[in-house]
């Protein structure tokens, strides 16, 4: 059988070129594998494997056969070739719309590739296929493949109903890295050595205080935060957001996406920490330097990372209630609250519109408002057009006021 599409990427070639400048003129990258293997020299002395290499994308972030399957003795590589051919040529598309992403803009074909390819590249990895074998019992790899093509669009509706920030890294000589496990998951109260990040598993991102971070590019990075969590960061991260069933129907609103955040040099290596220290074997960057974020960074700081505000999205732009209605061409109409739940659902609208919901949002605002003054650290869009960047004095004296309600602290 030929050896076409036997050299497998789980991280795509294209995506690996979107970490190294366009001015350089050697396409490679620093690749860093985090545990070496050792061996034994002819005298019997042990000696580490060198973990650092310069190399060029065909081989980085790739395994021999790695989607290839095999049924009654013959072999098939359609998987890389149809079904990854066709989601990677699409994703591409959607990521270099996002990438560029400004108010006011709305391409839904765009929306729908980008998320059922971030759906995919997480479980694509072999870190991604190693947690599918234990949810799903697979035996065997082609059973494997089958379960992972079937789940492509697993986490894609609890990701289109959160904030989604897009920010910014134009202003910091440090820039983005990217990990043999792109799709990275945060959550403050799960730090590496918790139960929920050991070996493949990542915290739920139905969990509350779960952040998906998703690097765009060399200077961009998409942020997806559970709204109940941005709306109430005072829940226990750890608790399960509203509605927080899978593979089920949801609104996408292009309005609510937070953009014009620009990140200090000290919250990309807190970003680039992060990514590095949730990946399964390598990572890979630009420059060697930024392969080593911990030189700057304290893993004993992974619950205040940006004093507790690095990955949240502004609240002020955020409001109660979201609900979303429809009408169809036939007549008919649907309707659906900011969780995705149906008017027939006893817990339609519920929640944290409630009146304490309403306190914390509040409270959150006006902390947010005390710790970055007027300006806003993220705009979306109103009515129509992108938010002021900056608060009128009266707008941020209501919003200081707000601060001193009663409510209990960040932790």
């Amino acid at each position: 059988m030929s050896g076409e599409y036997s050299n497998n990427h789980y991280v795509p070639q294209w995506y690996q070129n979107r970490f190294v400048p366009q001015s350089s003129r050697d396409r490679e990258l620093w690749y860093l594998e985090l545990n070496p293997s050792s061996f034994r020299d002819g005298r019997g002395d042990l000696h580490q494997r060198t973990g650092l290499h310069r190399w060029g994308f065909r081989k980085c972030f790739a395994e021999p056969d790695l989607y290839t399957t095999r049924f009654g003795g013959i072999e098939s590589r359609e998987l890389e070739k149809q079904f990854f051919g066709a989601i990677d040529d699409e994703g591409k598309k959607a990521i270099d719309y996002f990438s560029e992403f400004a108010q006011p803009s709305a391409h839904p074909s765009a929306f729908q590739w980008l998320i059922q390819y971030m759906s995919t590249q997480k479980l694509r990895t072999p870190k991604g296929l190693d947690w599918l074998a234990s949810q799903v019992g697979a035996d065997g790899r082609d059973v494997l493949l089958y379960e992972m093509a079937r789940s492509r669009q697993l986490f894609c509706a609890l990701w289109t109903e959160c904030v989604w920030q897009i920010a910014d890294a134009t202003q910091s000589n440090t820039k983005f890295i990217v990990s043999d496990h792109p799709v990275t998951v945060y959550n403050r109260a799960c730090g590496p050595r918790k139960q929920w990040c050991r070996g493949p598993n990542d915290p739920p991102i139905h969990f509350q205080g779960t952040h998906t971070i998703f690097p765009l590019s060399l200077d961009k990075v998409l942020i997806l935060t559970n709204l109940s969590w941005a709306r109430n960061p005072y829940l226990s991260p750890t608790s399960p957001r509203p509605n927080p069933r899978y593979l089920r129907d949801t609104f996408f609103n292009f309005m609510r996406i937070q953009t014009l955040r620009h990140l200090s040099e000290q919250e990309v290596r807190e970003i680039n920490f992060i990514i590095k220290s949730r990946a399964y074997r390598y990572v890979g960057a630009a420059e060697q330097e930024w392969l080593y974020p911990e030189r700057r960074i304290s893993k004993s700081d992974w619950n205040v990372f940006g004093d507790g505000w690095l990955l949240m999205p502004d609240p002020r732009s955020l409001a109660h209630g979201g609900e979303m209605l429809v009408g169809y061409g036939d007549g008919s109409s649907d309707a659906m609250d900011a969780y995705g739940r149906r008017t027939f659902e006893a817990a339609y609208g519920m929640d944290d519109e409630q009146p304490e919901g309403y306190d914390r949002l509040s409270r959150f605002q006006g902390e947010f408002a005390r710790n970055f003054g007027p300006y806003r650290r993220g705009r979306a869009c109103f009515a129509g057009r992108l938010e002021e960047e900056r608060d009128s004095d009266e707008m941020h004296a209501y919003y200081l006021s707000l601060a001193g309600r009663r409510g209990r602290r960040r932790t």
